[in-house]
């Protein structure tokens, strides 16, 4: 054994001697094979360790010089959330336009609350600036428990957001919460909101269903914030009582002498809904994008601040990006702080690269140029809407009272008749029309499912408006229609008309019916008469048009006036088609439910938007179903005959 350990020694002695004489004749020649080997990878890996650490210092040396060196082509299209509330349009507008000047390609997409957390868990939205807390908790809680998605931190404090009533209606005595009901006959029992599935509107429709407060019997009109800003106008030129959804910092506090209500703790918490606004982003995002990730830690904006931006959309009617550009030119100071440490894209110091004067929004292009002469049409319109509405208001007020009673009449009456007597009589209409058992005994389980789902309050609401629209459509459509066929000339005129009522988007006409009637039923029923009209005007004049020349003749030869050629030859002849243009007609009505829902029209529309705002898949599909459901009700009572026989 210990010769066993002398011979190791003495190997191991020889092999050290060696590789230090190797060492020290700077050759391996001489070792054996195996030893040699190693020594050439021993040497090889030494080198590839020194070429490493070369390129590693040179790649330290590179990012400290361009620290936008890790924000690769991936970070340069930056997706933003707008929710469409002014303030949150202005702060995303303001990123917008500095990410703009700093090489970067904005991108903002209009979503509801709930579908931006649900996007941003997603990986399809990168950016929210509008997450109002605590208010918006119930939305949040569950993606930044996940990790889905980050707060970046509060960019905005001092913030408020509860329910409000003008000066004079907090003179008068309503001036909290306990208040309100009260007051219920003077404000009709209604509470004003914003966009249905709105986390505010959200906290007013839980506070009703669990009748706090005593407002079990109020409902809440659900459109937009322009919406209802226009309905707080039209009660303040009147000076009527109205509670509305009021949140600071926005220009309606300047616009409007209003107060808070107080003691709304426990619906929107303390300090009259006293609220911070956080950055949100994707999870992971400031990591992978860091000088995006430094702006969003140094962007901070103040009440002040918004409201100025705001102001300059709302009432100088700017565009969000042009009244940025503006508001960024006047605040050197602020955008200097929110540039600290921040890099262009092309990894240039932010403050030097946008040293003086801020850039305007585009280059001076001749697309600029062009858009920096505008032609006023949107101006010239607004003017005029202005005047009209100062001007007729008497007219106005006459015609609004005479749509909204028609339809909440029909509306009161038909939830006046027993449900189960309404569900047997529509059911013994459609058997009386078309004498079809099957389709009777359809039309009632139909009902009774509406009713199942509890959508049946509703369901009547929508009924309501389609009856009317169709009879108000069918009342104008049926004699220009019997006009445009007897004068060819008047026809040709009035086509362009009815392709302009076809082809417009319908929230263009929407926006001046509902500055003129206000919110509710009047400007979706106007609206849908507008989208709903041309049909039985063309159907119509398609009808009496087609007329044979022989029956034509044979009247005329037989001595009959025109009053008689129409009653007796045309209008029997041609009354399969202008059928068939009412049928069209209610069924665009009812396609227009939706959109009636954004004004504050109530129906089968609400849950619908509700469920788009909320991401409710369900609420969407039972709400939609029920829909569908009573467009086959309308159609097969309502479609002609000859159809029907098919």
């Amino acid at each position: 054994m210990a010769v066993s350990v002398s011979a190791g020694a003495s190997v191991l002695t020889a092999r050290t001697r060696a590789r230090a004489r190797a060492r020290a004749d700077g050759s391996t020649a001489c070792l054996p094979g195996g030893l040699f080997a190693r020594a050439l990878f021993a040497r090889a890996l030494l080198a590839r360790m020194l070429l490493g650490g070369v390129l590693l210092l040179h790649a330290l040396a590179s990012a400290a010089a361009s620290p936008t060196a890790l924000d690769g082509e991936a970070c340069r299209t930056v997706r933003l959330s707008d929710v469409g509330w002014t303030d949150v349009t202005s702060t995303t507008a303001l990123f917008s336009v500095l990410l703009s000047d700093l090489g970067y390609k904005p991108e903002v997409t209009v979503l509801s609350v709930p579908v931006t957390f649900a996007s941003m868990k997603n990986k399809d939205i990168d950016v929210f600036l509008g997450n109002w807390m605590p208010t918006q908790e119930g939305d949040s809680r569950a993606y930044v428990a996940d990790g889905s998605i980050e707060v970046i931190g509060a960019n905005l404090t001092g913030a408020k957001y509860t329910l409000a009533v003008p000066a004079y209606t907090y003179d008068g005595g309503l001036k909290s919460f306990a208040d309100i009901q009260r007051f219920a006959p003077q404000l009709k029992s209604s509470i004003y909101g914003i966009e249905a599935g709105n986390d505010g509107n959200r906290l007013i429709l839980s506070m009703l269903k669990q009748n706090q407060f005593g407002l079990g019997e109020f409902k809440l009109i659900e459109s937009s914030e322009q919406g209802m800003l226009a309905e707080v106008e039209r009660a303040y030129r009147e000076r009527a009582p109205i509670v509305f959804l009021a949140w600071d910092p926005h220009p309606m506090n300047m616009r409007f002498d209003l107060k808070y209500l107080s003691g709304g703790d426990s619906v929107f918490g303390p300090n009259y809904g006293g609220a911070s606004v956080y950055t949100n982003t994707r999870a992971g995002y400031s990591l992978q994008c860091p000088n995006i990730g430094r702006l969003l830690k140094n962007l901070h904006f103040t009440p002040r601040g918004e409201s100025q931006l705001m102001a300059s959309i709302l009432e100088q009617h700017q565009p969000p990006e042009v009244a940025a550009a503006a508001w960024l030119k006047l605040n050197a100071t602020v955008v200097s702080a929110w540039l600290d440490g921040v890099y262009t894209f092309d990894g240039r110091p932010a403050i030097d690269a946008l040293a003086g004067e801020h850039k305007a929004i585009g280059a001076r292009s001749f697309e600029h140029w062009v858009s920096a002469h505008k032609i006023p049409v949107g101006d010239t319109v607004a003017v005029v809407i202005d005047y009209v509405k100062a001007h007729g208001r008497v007219v106005f007020d006459g015609v609004s009272a005479l749509i909204r009673g028609s339809v909440d009449g029909l509306t009161r009456l038909l939830g006046i008749i027993p449900a189960p007597l309404l569900v047997l009589g529509i059911a013994a209409l459609s058997w009386v029309l078309r004498r079809s058992l099957p389709l009777a005994v359809f039309v009632a389980l139909a009902l009774l499912f509406i009713m199942n789902q509890g959508y049946w309050l509703p369901t009547l609401e929508t009924l309501s408006l389609v009856i009317v629209a169709a009879l108000v459509s069918t009342a104008i459509g049926v004699p220009l229609g019997i006009a445009a066929a007897h004068r060819p000339g008047f026809y040709a005129a009035l086509r362009p008309v009815l392709d302009l009522m076809q082809t417009l988007p319908t929230f263009v006409y929407l926006i001046p019916t509902l500055v003129l009637f206000g919110l509710g039923v009047v400007p979706g029923l106007i609206s849908t008469v507008i989208f709903a009209l041309p049909a039985p005007i063309r159907l119509t004049q398609l009808g009496i048009s087609s007329v044979p020349e022989a029956l034509l003749e044979a009247g005329q030869a037989f001595g009959a006036t025109r009053l008689q050629m129409l009653w007796k030859i045309e209008l029997p002849c041609a009354a399969p088609t202008i059928v068939a243009g009412i049928t069209q007609c209610i069924m665009l009505s009812l396609s227009m439910v939706v959109i009636a829902a954004l004004v504050g029209a109530g129906g089968l529309g609400v849950p619908v938007v509700r469920a788009l705002n909320t991401v409710q898949v369900g609420m969407g599909f039972e709400a939609g179903f029920v829909i569908v459901l009573l467009a086959i009700i309308l159609d097969r009572i309502s479609r002609p005959a000859a159809r029907a026989s098919k």
